[in-house]
């Protein structure tokens, strides 16, 4: 399997380090205009990053399908039917209430170096950041993982952009249970911090 990645491969390297899978990693930038080639357009017409390369020239693409598919029979997926939606449910919350204004803030800051074109766009991101990250911080208030006392693909797919969120701007000092349960994800015995 190969993997191609960009600043969310967080998801997919975590996942393939705590499931000890083997996989060939290909750098893919975005900011080079590596998503827009013909050949990356053959594997994935959306132009856009993650996508997972399977035998056969099968191509699978979105982050939470990826790690969804690739944990599937294992205990970061869970079988039981509700389980299973609650995991979903938080990674349509980290696609549509976390990742738009997490990730989006930080790419301004981090990586466009916070253009003062961009500094309205980027403090605009901030109350909608806040918001996302006071919901994980009740829900880990309750539970150590976001569905529940079980790691999941859930908890890999909030984790991603959650433990850089620093660098969008966000302190996540007044957070202690979010800054618990990334304690408690680095604690993993299988465990793969990004550089």
């Amino acid at each position: 399997m190969a993997i191609s990645n960009r600043a969310t491969a967080t998801k997919k390297k975590l996942l393939a380090g705590l499931l000890e899978m083997q996989h060939e990693w290909i750098h893919v930038s975005v900011l080079e205009g590596g998503t827009q080639t013909p050949e990356f357009l053959n594997k994935n017409p959306n132009g856009k990053i993650p996508v997972l390369a399977l035998e056969g020239g099968r191509f699978l693409s979105e982050s939470n399908a990826v790690i969804n598919f690739l944990a599937t029979g294992t205990a970061l997926l869970p079988e039981d039917l509700l389980q299973y939606a609650k995991v979903q449910q938080w990674q349509f919350f980290e696609q549509y209430s976390h990742e738009p204004f997490i990730a989006v803030a930080r790419f301004i800051a981090k990586f466009l170096g916070l253009p003062e074109e961009r500094r309205a766009e980027y403090e605009s991101k901030q109350e909608g950041g806040h918001k996302a990250l006071r919901v994980m911080e009740q829900q880990l208030q309750q539970t150590p993982y976001l569905t529940g006392n079980q790691l999941s693909t859930a908890d890999i797919a909030l984790y991603a952009y959650t433990h850089v969120a620093g660098e969008g701007g966000f302190d996540l000092t007044s957070y202690c249970a979010v800054e618990a349960w990334l304690k408690r994800i680095r604690s993993e015995p299988k465990y793969v911090a990004m550089q």
